[in-house]
C-alpha cells in the first residue's frame, strides 16, 4: 500500500511541475469576492472559484491578504474566511488563486474588497476603554455552578459634545447583548458599564469583542471597537478560607482554591507575610495551598495570599485580588509602666496650664474674692492717765484712733 501511495505523490508532483513549467496554463482569480459584517468586529469573506479555471486535476488554494486595519496574510482552500477584527476603521482584503508545488507557487492577480469605516466625527468616540471580568456564584447551581460578571468603563471622547450619550455591547461567540446597567457622569453621560451575570465562559479561548457607539444632536458619534482576551482581563477571586495557625514558632497557612471555573490545580499563588513590627515582608511564589514559616514570638503578624491561573489550563494572566489580612502573634497592649508614666505626666500638665491661667488672667481672685474686715466707729478713744511726778503735776495722755483703708495709725500727743 506505502508503494502506491509514493508513486501518486510523486506522480501529483510531478504533474504540478510540468503545469508551472507550461507556459499556457494560467491561474485565474477568484469571483464574487465580498466582505460582510456578521456581528460586532467580525467580517465574512467569501468568493467563488474562476469559472474559466481549468483544473488538469489539481489542487487549487487561495491566499488571502488583509489589508486593513491591520495587514495579514494567510492560506486556504475553502472559499470563505472568517476575521475577528475591530471595524470603526474599517476593513480591506484581497485574495487570489494559487497553486504550490516544492520550487515554487505560481499565483493569479488579485481581488480586492472593503468594507468602508462607519461614518462619524473624529474625536467623539470614547477613549481608553477597559473592562475586566469575575466569576461569580451562578443562581442556576446545577445547571452551572459559576457565571462571569463583566465591567466596562470608558472616558467620553475630547471633541464629544456636552448632549453625547453612549451606548455598550458585547458579543462572545455568537452571544450579543446591550447593557442594561449604566454609570455616569456629572453631564449624564454614560461612562461605565456593568453586566452581573453574562454568558461568558472564563476557560474559553475567543476574544470578547465590545463596540460603544454613540448619539448627539450637534454631532455624528463615531464609534469604537475594542478586543479583549479572557486571560489579559480576567479578575481571579481571592483563595477563600484561609486559615493560620502557630505551633511554637511556626506558623501554619492553608487555604482553598478561588471561587473560580477552573479546578485546583490550575492555580498558582503568591503569599505574602508581613512583619508589624519591623516592617519586612516575605513573599512567596507557590503552586500547592500550605505553606510553614518559622517566627519569632515577640511580633505580629499579617497574612495574605492571592492566585493566578496557571498555563497548562490557560495562558497565564495578572494576579487577582489579596485576601482579607489575617492577624496573628503577641498582641501589643500598652504596659502597666507606661499607664503610671503617661498619666501622671497629663495631670501634673493640666495643672501646669491651670496655674498659668490663673495667674495671668486672675482667675484665682475672680473665683475667690477677699472677704472685707469690719469697720469700726471709734474714731478717737481718749484714754486719762494719772501718775505722780515729784512736781505733782497732772498730765493727760490722748490716743488718736485714724482709720485708713486697709491699716491703722495711731498718734499719740502728750499735754
Amino acid at each position: 500500500m506505502m508503494p502506491v501511495l509514493l508513486i501518486l505523490v510523486g506522480a501529483s508532483a510531478t504533474l504540478q511541475v510540468d503545469l508551472l513549467s507550461h507556459k499556457k496554463f494560467l491561474l485565474l482569480p477568484p469571483v464574487n469576492f465580498t466582505i460582510k459584517a456578521t456581528g460586532l468586529a467580525q467580517v465574512l469573506l467569501h468568493w467563488d472559484p474562476n469559472p474559466d479555471q481549468e483544473q488538469r486535476h489539481v489542487d487549487l488554494e487561495y491566499h488571502v491578504k488583509i489589508n486593513a486595519p491591520q495587514e495579514d496574510e494567510y492560506d486556504t482552500r475553502k472559499t470563505e474566511s472568517k476575521c475577528v477584527t475591530p471595524l470603526h476603521e474599517g476593513f480591506a482584503a484581497s485574495v487570489r488563486t494559487i497553486l504550490k508545488s516544492s520550487h515554487s507557487a505560481l499565483g493569479s492577480s488579485w481581488v480586492s474588497a472593503e468594507l468602508k469605516a462607519p461614518p462619524g466625527s473624529s474625536g467623539t468616540s470614547v477613549m481608553n476603554l477597559t473592562c475586566t471580568t469575575h466569576t461569580v456564584v451562578s443562581s442556576h447551581t446545577h445547571l452551572r455552578p459559576y457565571q462571569v460578571s463583566l465591567r466596562c468603563t470608558w472616558l467620553v471622547g475630547k471633541d464629544a459634545p456636552e448632549d453625547t450619550q453612549y451606548f455598550l455591547y458585547y458579543r462572545f461567540g455568537v452571544w450579543t447583548e446591550e447593557c442594561k446597567e449604566y454609570s455616569r457622569d456629572a453631564l449624564n453621560r454614560n461612562t461605565a458599564c456593568w453586566f452581573p451575570r453574562t454568558p461568558i465562559n472564563s476557560k474559553g479561548f475567543e476574544q470578547l469583542a465590545v463596540h460603544i457607539n454613540g448619539s448627539s444632536k450637534h454631532a455624528s458619534i463615531k464609534p469604537f471597537d475594542q478586543l479583549f482576551t479572557l486571560h489579559d482581563i480576567d479578575q481571579v477571586n481571592p483563595p477563600m478560607n484561609v486559615t493560620v495557625e502557630i505551633e511554637r514558632n511556626s506558623l501554619y497557612i492553608q487555604w482553598e482554591k478561588p471561587l473560580s471555573a477552573f479546578p485546583g490545580h490550575c492555580f498558582n499563588y503568591e503569599l505574602k507575610i508581613y512583619n508589624t513590627k519591623n516592617g519586612y515582608i516575605q513573599m512567596e511564589n507557590l503552586i500547592t495551598n500550605k505553606f510553614i514559616s518559622k517566627i519569632d514570638d515577640v511580633s505580629t503578624y499579617s497574612i495574605q495570599v492571592r492566585a493566578a491561573v496557571s498555563s497548562p489550563c490557560r495562558m497565564s494572566g495578572r494576579w487577582g485580588e489579596w485576601s482579607q489580612p489575617i492577624y496573628v502573634g503577641k498582641e501589643r497592649k500598652p504596659s502597666v509602666e507606661w499607664h503610671l508614666i503617661v498619666l501622671p505626666t497629663a495631670i501634673c500638665f493640666v495643672l501646669l496650664i491651670f496655674s498659668l491661667l490663673c495667674r495671668v488672667c486672675h482667675l484665682w481672685t475672680k473665683l475667690f474674692p477677699p472677704v472685707p474686715a469690719p469697720k469700726s466707729n471709734i474714731k478717737e478713744l481718749p484714754v486719762v492717765t494719772e501718775y505722780e511726778k515729784p512736781s505733782n503735776e497732772t498730765k493727760i495722755e490722748v490716743v488718736l484712733c485714724v482709720e485708713e483703708v486697709g491699716f491703722e495709725v495711731m498718734e499719740n500727743s502728750m499735754f
